[in-house]
């Protein structure tokens, strides 16, 4: 998926089905472990004309898009219940290289990154993959998906053939191979095909780039059908494609899909035809008015489709949310940081409820269905519950959370520091009292300016702010910046670098001789909280009790703008410009009993309280 910019876009379930429609059950199961001597394929698949084949017989790909990273582990089957009682036979997911290899060289693939547990549990569930496993995604994430410690080195190109870009996309690609290579259905795992590369038509036309990165794909033991995705337009067709790799095109519900494929068919026919994301909703920049999409476009647009044998992957099915410091951004004349939630306006939305949207969509899908067939009926709803207000009445400053400073006489970028989220504090002394002009070029994404307890004021890169007047003592000032989200779509992601990236200076002068502190904000144990209201930026605690737990959305309106932890977990971002105010919290990270909760403010409040609601909120500042 990618940004604004670009829409201007399971042998023993029912046996072999030929025709319109074709379920099949994906193979046998498979272990991670598993190789290529396992034994013989139960399916094969491929193309022939403008079909695609399962054992020889046309095959339609109906799908749908879910980031197995931005779903609780535990709610994976939940979810993919609900995308096959939809009517669909295919899962479309994306790997994001930089959950999968935080540090250079340090691979996870555990827990809630288990990609071949999640893609086992789809065979199990009914479900063919189509799996994209970069390495650029875009999928408004932090970098496309790209591990912030590739710029750590200051000239490399990502998404290009820098070799050492592609050395370390090679490392990763060959892990990737390892986890899920055992998984295709040439192995008699569930994956169809795997896409190379995304989207890239819409960024640049480097034919040899892509190659590479085919190469890399097929040299990590995929040999599946490879594809692409891109615009239906005749430039980003020819930049993104490859010659043996099928060509996917994306497009929306407010699009014309007559359109698109008449597009399409001036670049290629006689070949399958497949939207590679039929964007079924949007999402939402901070800000911004939340998206919402009529059901009746999405209903429409895909019944165009299926009624003329084209494959189709909704993106998204199911967004679920960006916890953490996930979240990306994109940048059109300005900076557009993307909000935590990925509700995407999907026919199952964040806590995992079926929607309007999911029942007309279903009930097109129906129509087309064999006679006599019929789709399974969706789970039962998760609980949702309601938490009474209550009160967050202990607080901290952020000083002991600051380690040994890094010395430098200029401002040195998050990634110069190995850090990668979060938040960064700048500290310098200013040797008399002064008023005058303050310039911080460039603070991204968003500067709090303070000295001691003094608020100064902010600096807020979406506004192009840059300069403060302001009024110094002697002293240290403080420059606290958030890295709200790297660009994900387009040429500013080549090097969106975080914290203060030039010089600051006062009243023309450059200021130097710098401490400068990480503050990722992974380890908030060293704080120290106390009956009392610091001034801000500062940490506020709370607890709640529970008998039972259950989905629910914590609702931060009146506060300001920071980022909320429940017993441990980052549940993202919140702002009270909007368009979210409440934050999804899944029951998994809730238990009975005792709960924590810790809320960083960067702006000062008397609104020390949260509610959790069964519904979520939205609304602009």
């Amino acid at each position: 998926m990618q940004g604004k910019a670009f829409k201007m876009r399971r042998r023993e379930f029912m046996g072999a089905m030929a025709g319109a429609w074709s379920v099949l059950r994906p193979g046998s199961i498979v272990s991670a472990a598993a190789g290529a001597g396992a034994g013989p394929a139960a399916h094969a698949f491929g193309q022939k004309g403008e079909n695609f084949l399962l054992d020889d017989k046309p095959f339609r790909i109906i799908s749908g898009e879910i980031h197995y990273a931005r779903v609780p582990r535990e709610y994976w089957r939940d979810r993919l219940r609900k995308i096959r009682s939809l009517g669909l036979n295919t899962v479309c997911t994306y790997m994001f290289w930089n959950m999968h290899e935080p540090e250079p060289g340090f691979f996870d693939f555990k827990d809630n990154l288990d990609a071949a547990a999640f893609i086992r549990a789809a065979q199990e569930e009914g479900l063919w993959v189509l799996l994209r496993p970069g390495p650029y995604s875009c999928a408004e994430w932090d970098f496309g998906g790209y591990p912030a410690w590739l710029l750590a080195t200051p000239d490399m190109k990502v998404r290009s053939t820098d070799p050492r870009f592609l050395d370390a996309a090679r490392k990763y690609m060959r892990e990737v191979g390892q986890q899920l290579a055992p998984l295709q259905i040439t192995h008699d795992g569930p994956i169809l095909m795997a896409q190379v590369e995304n989207e890239y038509g819409s960024f640049g036309h480097d034919h040899d780039y892509m190659r590479s990165i085919e190469k890399m794909i097929r040299d990590s033991g995929f040999d599946v059908t490879l594809y692409t995705a891109d615009g239906s337009w005749p430039v980003g067709l020819e930049g993104g494609t490859l010659p043996d790799a099928v060509a996917a095109i994306n497009f929306g519900d407010g699009d014309d899909p007559a359109k698109e494929f008449a597009n399409f068919a001036k670049f290629r026919q006689g070949v399958p035809r497949m939207n590679g994301e039929f964007w079924d909703g949007w999402f939402d920049h901070w800000g911004e008015k939340h998206h919402v999409t009529p059901a009746e476009n999405a209903a429409k647009g895909l019944d165009w489709m299926l009624s003329r044998g084209i494959s189709v992957s909704l993106y998204m099915v199911h967004g679920g949310t960006s916890f953490g410091f996930m979240s990306g951004a994109n940048y059109d004349h300005e900076y557009q940081p993307d909000i935590s939630s990925y509700d995407y306006d999907a026919p199952i939305d964040e806590a995992g409820r079926p929607t309007a949207k999911f029942d007309a969509i279903r009930e097109v899908i129906e129509r087309h269905l064999p006679p006599g067939t019929h789709l399974p009926p969706p789970p039962d709803p998760l609980p949702m519950i309601e938490i009474p207000t209550f009160p967050l009445a202990e607080s901290a400053r952020l000083e002991p959370l600051l380690g040994s400073p890094m010395l430098s006489e200029r401002p040195r970028t998050m990634e110069a520091l190995g850090q990668s989220y979060g938040f960064i504090l700048y500290r310098v002394m200013i040797p008399k009292a002064t008023h005058g002009h303050l310039e911080i070029a460039e603070a991204r994404d968003y500067a709090v300016v303070s000295q001691g307890a003094k608020r100064l004021g902010v600096l807020d890169r979406r506004r192009h702010e840059t300069t403060l007047q302001v009024d110094l003592k002697a002293g240290p000032l403080d420059i606290l910046v958030e890295n709200m989200g790297r660009i994900n779509f387009g040429p500013h992601l080549v090097d969106d670098r975080k914290g203060i990236t030039e010089r600051v200076t006062l009243e023309g002068q450059e200021l130097t001789g710098w401490e400068i502190y990480a503050l990722p904000l992974t380890e908030l144990s060293r704080l120290h909280f106390a009956f009392a209201n610091e001034s801000a930026p500062a940490f506020h605690r709370g607890v709640f009790q529970l008998n039972e737990v259950g989905d629910t959305f914590l609702d931060l309106r009146g506060w300001g703008k920071g980022c909320v932890w429940v017993n441990g977990h980052n549940l993202g971002r919140y702002w009270r410009i909007g368009p979210q105010q409440t934050l999804f919290l899944p029951a998994p990270w809730l238990q009975r009993g005792r709960n924590e909760v810790i809320v960083l403010d960067l702006e000062d409040g008397t609104h020390r309280s949260l509610t959790g609601r069964k519904e979520p909120v939205w609304a602009s500042g």
